[in-house]
């Protein structure tokens, strides 16, 4: 709350005009005094500092932050403030650099806070922007800096390779006008939803496991008709599911059906090639409604949640963790939240992935995410341009591997400390980062190499997952949930088991801008009616027409027309 006063009184000096800058003369000649006080020996540590990943300002460099944060302190411990964590001391330990943050919001009122700073032309020296839109105005604005030639300079080898490790680079992403404005987050290869089960219900009723969308269904009748978990004829719950179905971008949230929809070669939300090269809009094709005809009839028979329509996602989270649904579809990281408060709650119930055979052959066909999620920008007269690069180094480069100095960090990692503690709260890695920490871990619990060859963020999750398998009856919900994800979840992530399409199209045309919203409200409204039985499921054809009529066809053609 202090952090937001002190940022509001700031826009309001500025919108009322009683701010004030020095003039351009006066800190012309106060560098200048400056630079002939200073040392060969200093000037040579500050053109260093300037020039490299590593090297450490001679002064503290102070920035200020427009702070992204995270519910409940982002999981820090005791003490640990936005200011002064684990990360903001590496840096000004290894750079000689601090934060001071404006603002720390989150959700919507960090967007609003963004918005502020941009209308007031008077932002943060950096701060993070969540979509391509926003970067493009603050550049055509004349708002942040160009950091072409700090990538080049100040970005270590690590996060070069990192970022080359993509079919489609995030930093193509943060290009505007040949220059590039913003230090993107790469979006690593996340895997498909997976199918969590209550393996002990599973077994009780002596059910196969799954592998097809056919024997998903198979197994919410029998926990529902059969209630294997006592709760009462009636009580257990079905496929829990979001109202919202799917997610954007090939992202996979929990409590979504993509891997249903994908059964049917239907890809709603998504934009991909069709078999003539055209671009088309997933949820507007054929395959959708037989997909949707088959939620209806789920819905219908009580096998797909009959109240989903009314559910949130803590509502959603509650059934599961108090034994009311024995299933739902869901990331590799489910395990954390809800599952390991599941666990907690009940120590008996056994939750197991699988994945869900999309195709015949045995394949998974899943959506790639978009490049990139959010952008890391710099104020325009910002001294310091560079800086977000050399804090990428040290945090994803340099911290990533074991050592005393970063002991404290790998405690971080085993609390579950989330990404929004670091300054700039995003995460960069190589693209099978996930799948890879798989593998090295399972390597090391397999006798095929020591511990001490993992890095920091692998070994403290091999120390979990070791608590685990050391004693399972006695391990806590936190060492459970490292094997059952990292271990268990990951291992199914497996790239021959996979087929990945990528998005075709992932940023914005002008009828975009003006259209999308009613469009997306239109597209939700009718598959909800379809699917709960309120409209016939001809009525897809129409909503396809009325969809085009009200600018889904003028968005077609400009996706068309530009250079994919």
């Amino acid at each position: 709350m202090k952090k937001r006063l002190v940022w509001m009184l700031m826009l309001l000096s500025i919108l009322s005009g009683c701010g004030s800058q020095q003039s351009e003369e006066t800190m012309s000649g106060e560098n200048t005094e400056m630079q002939e006080e200073m040392s060969e020996e200093t000037l040579a540590a500050w053109k260093e500092a300037a020039e490299t990943p590593y090297g450490k300002y001679p002064e503290l460099v102070t920035y200020t932050l427009g702070k992204l944060d995270g519910a409940n302190n982002s999981n820090m411990p005791a003490g640990d403030t936005y200011e002064n964590n684990v990360y903001t001391r590496a840096l000004r330990a290894t750079l000689n650099i601090q934060n001071e943050d404006v603002f720390e919001e989150n959700g919507e009122q960090y967007v609003t806070s963004v918005e502020m700073a941009i209308a007031s032309e008077e932002l943060p020296d950096i701060m993070i922007v969540e979509d391509k839109e926003t970067l493009i105005r603050l550049t055509e604005k004349g708002l942040i800096a160009d950091l072409t030639e700090c990538y080049e300079t100040c970005a270590s080898d690590g996060i070069k390779a990192m970022y080359e490790s993509y079919n489609v680079s995030a930093l193509d992403t943060a290009i505007v006008d040949d220059r590039l404005m913003a230090l993107p987050e790469p979006n690593f290869v996340d895997g498909p939803n997976l199918f969590w089960i209550r393996k002990d219900w599973l077994d009780k009723l002596g059910l196969e496991e799954p592998e097809t969308l056919e024997d998903v269904e198979t197994i919410i009748r029998a926990f529902i008709e059969e209630d294997p978990g006592e709760n009462g004829e009636g009580n257990t719950i079905g496929l829990v599911c979001h109202s919202d179905l799917t997610g954007e971008s090939g992202y996979n949230y929990e409590f979504q059906l993509d891997p249903v929809f994908s059964t049917f070669g239907a890809y709603p939300k998504q934009w991909f090639r069709d078999e003539t090269g055209q671009i088309v809009y997933g949820s507007v094709q054929p395959e959708a409604k037989e997909a949707i005809s088959y939620l209806q009839q789920l819905y219908q028979d009580g096998v797909l949640d009959k109240n989903f329509m009314l559910r949130d996602m803590s509502n959603i989270a509650e059934l599961i963790i108090d034994g009311k649904c024995g299933s739902f579809f869901g990331p590799w990281w489910a395990p954390n939240n809800p599952l390991m408060e599941a666990k907690t709650n009940d120590p008996d119930a056994v939750w197991e992935p699988y994945l869900i055979y999309t195709r015949e052959d045995g394949k998974t066909l899943y959506f790639d995410q978009k490049p990139s999620y959010k952008y890391v920008v710099v104020r325009k007269d910002f001294e310091h341009p560079e800086i977000v690069f050399k804090m990428a180094s040290v945090m994803f480069d340099k911290m990533r591997f074991a050592g005393e100095e970063n002991k404290e960090l790998e405690v971080y990692f085993q609390k579950n400390v989330d990404s929004t503690a670091r300054p700039i709260a995003i995460n960069i890695d190589y693209s099978d980062a996930l799948y890879k920490c798989y593998v090295e871990i399972n390597s090391v619990l397999n006798g095929e190499k020591e511990a001490e060859e993992l890095q920091l963020l692998e070994h403290s999750y091999y120390e979990k997952c070791k608590g685990y398998l050391d004693a399972p009856e006695e391990a806590d919900a936190e060492e459970w949930a490292a094997y059952a994800s990292r271990i268990k979840a990951c291992a199914l992530i497996d790239e021959e088991k996979l087929e990945v399409i990528s998005a075709a199209f992932f940023e914005e045309t002008e009828t975009m801008s003006e259209v999308w919203y009613q469009l997306e409200e239109l597209e939700k409204t009718a598959y909800l009616e379809m699917i709960s039985g309120i409209r016939d499921i001809d009525y897809f054809d129409e909503f396809v027409e009325e969809w085009k009529a009200a600018g889904g066809e003028a968005v077609l053609s400009e996706v068309n027309e530009m250079k994919y």
